[in-house]
């Protein structure tokens, strides 16, 4: 039987601390289910804005983009090769200059067809020598075929691939590179397009290190290698980190988000900071002291779950949210996939982020009043708790494939238990319904019979999870 690993022997719990000056009164957690919804239903989801086409990758286009002038807007060669005019041999004249009949002039590919040029013959066609006065002559030949150049021939035409006002990404795609190309074809610097929040990243703590490694009474730092990249997986903006120690002041004024004294052209302001750490009730914890100063209001203050109880969602005034993430980094992981989730869902324009049930591999003990999140491991199609993954470990997560959501009165073998994704993992297998016949190999007939006499019928679902290493 499996229990799940709680936090560190001895730390802090908010659900069950006294009141201090700093956090209060004693609160009720939210549940794990209502801790996701108040995050998804508290946000409104952020207006269509405008961004130019180098971040407009991946955003859902809310306008048509049509083109604001003829594509191509002028008439150009195809080749390498002579603008000419009528038939030759053709006098050699300068570039860019009105061709009278029988004169030519160099061009290369994509070069401005010249006034009263009527075709381009290619390099290859063309031989160049010179007349009895021995001035320039340009004649075909080399793998030119009978009559060519003709009219119009290897001439890209104004309007050929669409003219102004023609419709050439229709609104609600999601924008790939081919479409910012033709989008900038078509004329456009930036696009209207669907809006997703912008997440800065406050990452606290004076014993974290960034490199090498830590001596006794420090740590590696964990979050900075990965969320930024699990906030875009989730679908926000990454748009940079700030990394501060541990006293009070530095904490309101990371929280503050003063304009710097030279703006830059190019930073977004911030809908979600994430924090880490900070969110127990030590005296080193300074999150809700800070978000009360600055006049916000906890809109989650703990949940009913492990690992990860400590969570906090605030907002501020300003319509900022703070999601304040406990400083352990398995812990953190999952008060993120439970309330980041499907707040930067709701922010841009997502659903709730699925749940669905697999299989349990093994009896997991009832925890009254706790959800667990347990990391999994498929193993013969059932749903195994991993290794590693007490709150501090990443190691469990990291092989993991799943998550599962184990309630207080905890799960039986072979028991549907809910469970959820890992944002950089593949979506979890959907079981077969019900009453679902097993699939044979045609032509098996006799080794089908022989396994119906002689086989043992399984007693019911078996314990894998000993397998796991």
């Amino acid at each position: 039987m499996t229990t799940a690993p709680g936090d560190e022997a001895g730390s802090p719990d908010p659900l069950h601390a006294p009141p201090t000056p700093e956090t209060g009164p004693v609160h009720l957690a939210h549940t794990w289910e209502e801790a996701r919804k108040a995050a998804f239903d508290g946000a409104t989801p952020i207006p269509p804005g405008r961004v130019p086409l180098g971040q407009a990758l991946g955003r859902v286009l809310v306008e048509d983009i049509a083109a604001l002038h003829d594509m191509p807007h002028y008439a150009s060669s195809a080749m390498d090769g002579w603008a000419v005019n009528g038939s030759g041999p053709w006098i050699v004249s300068e570039p860019g200059q009105r061709l009278a009949p029988h004169q030519a002039s160099p061009i290369v590919t994509g070069g401005l067809i010249p006034p009263g040029a009527r075709a381009v013959l290619r390099s290859e066609s063309a031989v160049l020598g010179t007349d009895e006065d021995g001035l320039p002559l340009l004649q075909t030949g080399g793998t030119a075929r009978p009559g060519e150049p003709r009219n119009g021939q290897h001439i890209r035409k104004a309007g050929e691939e669409a003219v102004e006002g023609d419709v050439l990404v229709k609104a609600g795609v999601t924008l790939n590179p081919a479409h910012l190309a033709v989008a900038a074809l078509a004329g456009h610097d930036d696009l209207l397009v669907r809006g997703k929040p912008v997440v800065k990243l406050l990452l606290t703590g004076s014993e974290v290190v960034a490199h090498g490694l830590p001596a006794p009474g420090q740590v590696r730092d964990t979050f900075g290698p990965q969320l930024a990249s699990v906030v875009d997986m989730l679908g926000g903006i990454y748009a940079g980190q700030e990394r501060i120690g541990d006293s009070y002041p530095e904490w309101l004024a990371g929280l503050e988000d003063l304009p710097p004294e030279v703006p830059d052209p190019a930073a977004l302001p911030a809908d979600v900071v994430i924090t880490t750490g900070g969110t127990g009730v030590s005296h080193t914890d300074h999150l809700r002291r800070a978000v009360a100063e600055l006049g916000g209001r906890l809109v989650i203050d703990g949940i009913a779950m492990r690992p990860g109880h400590p969570a906090v969602l605030a907002e501020l005034p300003d319509g900022r949210f703070v999601l304040g993430l406990p400083g352990n980094p398995l812990a953190a992981m999952m008060a993120l996939s439970t309330v980041g989730a499907p707040l930067l869902a709701a922010l841009g324009h997502g659903t709730m982020p699925p749940i669905q049930h697999v299989p349990c591999g093994t009896t997991i003990e009832p925890e009254p009043g706790r959800t667990r999140l347990m990391p999994f491991r498929l193993l013969y199609g059932m749903a195994s708790p991993a290794k590693h993954t007490g709150p501090g470990m990443m190691r469990g997560l990291a092989s993991a494939d799943g998550v599962m959501v184990v309630p207080p009165h905890g799960v039986q073998l072979g028991e549907p238990v809910a469970a959820f994704a890992l944002p950089w993992g593949p979506p979890l297998p959907v079981p077969e319904p019900a009453g679902a016949k097993p699939k044979t190999r045609a032509g098996a007939k006799g080794a089908t019979r022989t396994a119906g006499k002689d086989a043992a019928k399984p007693a019911g679902p078996v314990d894998w999870s000993a397998l796991l290493g």
